[in-house]
């Protein structure tokens, strides 16, 4: 097993040592990050600190240094982000600071994304993301679609108070085969299920692929509701749709 003291970065050492506690995840990082480069684990440092300054300027050095987008983003951004996630889930961080560290993500992947855009690199596939109707809340659903963009998913955001022709008229328009339906009130988690409902009457139903989450939203009533799958985080999310995406492809 690679050793904490494979990894150069002092900052990243004492997350994993201080934050992480499966260990699956800890092994994960642990081999993740003593593989990166220690320009790479600088990037990641500075995202989970929420420097997006830092995140910037040192995104752009590696770049200038020759190191492929690719690199930057899986074993930079994504690698802090999902460190970020799991603290979010353990209650150690709340949205404030997950939405300072979304920041620095932007900042990095505002130079990444063009260069993988114009390099022809495929996307893993495309979401349609949106908050159910009647629902205005949309911080969870956000750090999906930053999550799943870093992941190599191309997003459609229909925003909030999404209803279920919405959803059907971008799925025609885009042809896309996985939908992200969130919903933090109770009273509006209904509508996921009437959302279902109306690509079962529309003769699309076995075409796409249903992920729901929110707070109040559990696997159980997603499977009531007819979803494909739940996502209790962005980093459930991520797996899940790239989970689906095979599923859809085959």
């Amino acid at each position: 097993m690679v050793q904490l003291s494979g990894i150069a970065n002092e900052t990243i050492r004492a997350e994993i040592e201080e934050f992480l506690e499966r260990p699956e995840e800890i092994e994960r990082n642990v081999e993740l990050f003593s593989r990166a480069s220690p320009a790479m684990q600088d990037i990641a440092a500075a995202l989970i600190e929420g420097d997006n300054e830092t995140v910037d300027r040192l995104t752009v050095a590696a770049l200038a240094d020759g190191v492929h987008a690719l690199e930057i983003m899986d074993d930079g951004l994504i690698a802090g982000m999902g460190i970020v996630g799991i603290k979010f889930r353990e209650g150690y961080v709340f949205v404030p600071e997950v939405l300072v560290s979304a920041r620095a993500m932007k900042a990095g992947m505002a130079h990444i994304e063009p260069i993988l855009a114009a390099s022809g690199v495929e996307p893993i596939g495309t979401v349609i993301m949106g908050t159910v109707q009647g629902d205005l809340h949309d911080i969870g659903k956000n750090l999906c679609i930053m999550m799943l963009r870093g992941g190599g998913f191309t997003v459609i955001d229909l925003g909030v108070n999404t209803s279920p022709d919405e959803f059907l008229a971008a799925v025609k328009d885009s042809e896309a085969r996985l939908i992200g339906m969130s919903a933090l009130l109770t009273t509006t988690m209904p509508n996921m299920a009437r959302t279902v409902e109306a690509f079962k009457d529309a003769g699309l139903r076995e075409q796409v692929r249903f992920m729901v989450g929110g707070a109040p939203v559990t696997p159980e009533f997603g499977e009531e509701v007819g979803s494909d799958g739940y996502g209790k985080d962005a980093l459930a999310c991520v797996a899940l749709a790239k989970q689906l995406a095979l599923e859809v492809r085959r």
